[in-house]
């Protein structure tokens, strides 16, 4: 006797789909969070520069904390311009206002752009051509990671912001000529920066935001996770020590934080 074939799908999809049918092993490693690594430089209260490594959930919370600039990145110092990959903790960084202040956390991760993690996402890169905003901005192309942040608001979002200074994530500036997404089938070293308090700070002309989890971030995340999450910032012992948040801040098409 044959099987129909409608009822041999329907028992391939139950076997499939059905958590009781399936290997209980295999269910674990499905439901284990990914991991990544993350390097972690701060400048500790003595004045002394301490290194470490963590492994830590590979969840956008924890990566956005260390994915805005790209290897050879110039960021302006009050020495001049120092690639990203050579600050270190003390180094004295040039804000937007002409301010100089105090480099206390640099993290860095590896990610592969054009590899979609175990949830399928994938983390392209920014490519900003130079001249993309006017002349000399950026001064020199510049390739971002998905977590930059520039001080500009695009157009479609200038009904929302008003005349008020807005913090917008890179990718809403895509415009397939000028600025492109680009994936690179290999591992690409990403960085972020801490200073004393959220900043502005200038790459090749252009100015990107410092580090700040923002206001809403850690509001839904359970204390475990929390802990985890600042044991990656040693100079800080509680959110609030990150500070108020410099400017508004976009998301994804919309106004989802508002500076304090």
């Amino acid at each position: 006797m044959t099987i129909p074939a409608s009822l041999a799908r329907a028992a391939r999809n139950a076997v499939e789909t059905s958590p009781i049918l399936q290997d209980p092993a295999a269910l674990r490693a499905h439901a284990r969070p990914q991991l990544r690594r993350y390097e972690v430089s701060v400048l500790a209260a003595n004045g002394d520069i301490i290194d470490s490594r963590h492994i830590a959930p590979a969840l956008p919370l924890f990566e956005t904390a260390f994915s805005a600039f790209t290897r050879g990145s110039q960021i302006e110092t009050e020495a001049g311009p120092i690639a990203v990959e050579d600050l270190l903790p003390g180094d004295r960084i040039l804000t937007r206002t002409g301010i100089t202040r105090t480099l206390m956390w640099k993290g860095s991760t590896q990610i592969v752009p054009g590899r979609p993690d175990a949830k399928g996402r994938y983390h392209p890169l920014v490519r900003i051509m130079a001249d993309s905003f006017g002349m000399q901005l950026p001064m020199t192309d510049i390739l971002a990671g998905p977590a930059a942040r520039l001080l500009k608001t695009p157009g479609h979002l200038r009904e929302l912001a008003g005349d008020a200074p807005l913090l917008t994530p890179v990718r809403e500036f895509l415009d397939g000529n000028h600025v492109i997404e680009t994936a690179p089938p290999t591992a690409v070293q990403l960085y972020h920066l801490c200073l004393e308090r959220h900043s502005v700070i200038r790459v090749a002309g252009l100015e990107f935001e410092t580090y700040h989890p923002g206001t809403n971030a850690l509001r839904l995340v359970s204390p475990t996770m929390r802990d985890v999450f600042l044991k990656l910032f040693p100079h800080i012992s509680a959110i609030c020590d990150f500070g108020p948040q410099i400017h508004a801040r976009a998301g994804d098409g919309q106004i989802d934080a508002i500076s304090a």
